[in-house]
Order: C-alpha cells, then structure tokens, then sequence
C-alpha cells in the first residue's frame, strides 16, 4: 500500500478553506489530517461547514506548527505571512493562498499591502502557476498560490506575451468579471443580497485593485520587459466564476493565436484552449479546476478578443494550490482534481 501524504489546511473554514477540505477528502494520494481555525475552534467542522455535514473532524487552534507532509494556508491577506514563517521554521512545505509572498519586489508590496509581516522570508517563495512555472515548483517548499484574477488574466495572455506575437508598448486593458465567492465568507454591506442582486458594478478600477501588480509581475517575466495593464474587476451577481477578457493588437498575423496557445498549455490537464471565435463561459467550469481559453479576430480593427474563464474558488484558489502539491510531490498533476465541471 503506498502511503499518503499527510495535509493540514490553516484558515479552513473560509471559502477556500472550505473549498481546500473538499477536495482533498476525494484525493487518492493526500489524507486530511489536520484543520486549523480560530472563532470555530473545537467545533466539529461539518456544523461549521454546511456542505461537510456528518464528518467529524474537529476545527483546532494553531500553535506555530503541525504534523503533516505539507500544509495548506488559507487566511487573510497580512495574518498569513507570520503562520507560513512559523510553520517553514518547523520545516513545513507550504502552499499560501494569501497575497503575502505572490509578490517579488520588496516595494511593490508596501506600496499595494504595507509593510510584510515576515520580511526575510519574502521573496522565497515560488509563484504557484503551474503553466508557467512548473519546473521550480517541483522543489519549492514555499508556494505563494496566485490570486483568482491575475490566474485568469495571464492565462488568457500568456501564449501571446510569451512568444512576442503582441503589440506591448502601451498597457494592455483586462476587463474582468467574478463571482461574489471572491470576497470572502465575511459578511459586508456590498455583498448583501440586496446591494448585490440583479446589479453590476465595476471597483477598484483605474490602477486601484491589488492584483494589478502581480499580472504585470507574471506577464513582464514573460515578455523579458515591464508589461503594464489597465486591469477594471466587475462584481457580478452569481457566486463562483471569473471571465477575464483581453485587448490585444497583435504583431503580424494573429491566425495562428489559438494554435500557438495550444502548443503553449500541451501538456496542462487544466487548461484547454477553445476554437477560434468560441467564447468560454463560467458554467462550464464551475466547480472544476479547468480554464477555458479562447481567441477572436476583430476584423474590422485587425485585434484580438482574448478571454479565459475559470472558477475563482478552484482554479483561481484551492484546485490551483492543490495542483501545485500534486507537482511538487510527484503526484500526477490532475489527481484529486480531474472531475468535470459541474453543470448546468
């Protein structure tokens, strides 16, 4: 019998937390061993979880560290950069969800975040993209999982900026959409029912949103030069999904871009690339771990449409971290992960 890897998730009873503890209960190759909370501590996790009901686990306090192969950080932007350095101290092979180590510029973070909360372990950390950066992440022990929009927004640009097929001397404008999963399990007044409901609504736009600079970060390294992008989030009323879509002038003739992308993710088990002119819609990735990816033609400006969807709460989060363990570990790349979406 081949033994399994011990997992612990820390934050577990968050959407992603939440998202993290289903998954992992249907991998072949990971055992749940251990989650770590703190208003619902000593609580049976299925009467925190409504979707976990009759398991038994119950939600523990951290106390700097835990017995696991590898442990799974789902909390705040800010509170989790001092459990991942107490937890790395203990030897710990970490997967953080938060923003805290996504970021390689030191500066770049004070000025979104303010000042980090583990300062030298900042920039230890491996970005937790699998398309783009799966061999290092085969021996990280640190992996900053990417935000739910940079996910989406640099995998419908990447096969572009990667092979230089597109025009970069001014930013390149993302408009992109999500469910309202993405805030968060904390109740606030702008995802009430009833400020939220048959309503659409842009925030955080013109240079604001904190995602910004990590899909420039990703997209510059592709490009080998800084990359800027006018990146507007709109909150729509439906709880899991992102559409991210992409104006791009290409250079040359952009025919071949649903080609080049196919050759760009051959090999990936999440992302499949849509025929030219198909458009990717959130339904159908809801619940998975998949990304659809799809380019068209303008005709009449001669640019291209580029759009991807994903689940914010898989792909864009727990799927993703999870996919990045099975890399890391030698697991198969789709394990606990190659489900279908669920639909409609």
């Amino acid at each position: 019998m081949v033994d399994l890897l011990r997992a612990a998730v820390v934050g577990a009873t968050g959407y992603t937390g939440a998202e993290l503890v289903r998954l992992l209960h249907g991998h072949p190759g990971i055992e749940l061993v251990g989650l770590f909370g703190h208003s619902t501590v000593g609580q049976p996790v299925g009467s925190v979880l409504p979707s976990l009901v009759g398991r038994s686990e119950m939600v523990r306090t951290f106390e700097g560290d835990v017995d696991a192969d590898l442990v799974f950080c789902a909390l705040p932007h800010g509170a989790s950069a001092p459990i991942v350095d107490s937890l790395r101290s203990a030897g710990r092979v970490v997967f953080d969800l938060s923003a805290d180590f996504r970021l390689d510029d030191a500066d770049v973070y004070r000025q979104w975040y303010g000042e980090h909360g583990a300062p030298a372990r900042f920039g230890q950390a491996v970005y937790g993209l699998p398309e783009l950066h799966r061999e290092a992440l085969r021996t990280a022990d640190l992996v900053a999982v990417p935000g739910c929009y940079p996910t989406a927004s640099v995998l419908a640009l990447a096969p572009l900026v990667s092979a230089g097929v597109m025009e970069l001397g001014r930013p390149i404008i993302v408009d992109a959409k999500s469910g309202v999963s993405g805030a968060g399990r904390k109740v606030r007044e702008s995802t009430h029912f009833t400020e939220l409901s048959e309503g659409l609504r842009g925030y955080s736009t013109a240079g604001r949103h904190r995602h910004t600079p990590e899909i420039e970060q990703e997209l510059s390294g592709l490009a080998g030069t800084g990359v800027k992008v006018i990146f507007s989030p709109h909150l729509v009323p439906m709880i899991r999904g992102i559409l991210a879509t992409a104006y791009v002038e290409p250079k040359g003739d952009p025919a071949g871009f649903t080609e080049l992308a196919r050759q760009f993710y051959a090999g990936s088990p999440s992302v499949h690339v849509l025929d030219e002119g198909s458009h990717p819609d959130t339904l159908w990735v809801r619940g998975s771990n998949r990304a659809l990816v799809s380019y068209s033609l303008d005709p009449r400006t001669g640019w291209v449409v580029a759009q991807c969807a994903i689940d914010n709460l898989v792909k864009g989060a727990s799927g993703q971290a999870i996919q990045c363990a099975n890399v890391r570990f030698g697991l198969p790349e789709a394990s606990g992960l190659d489900h279908p979406a669920t639909w409609p």
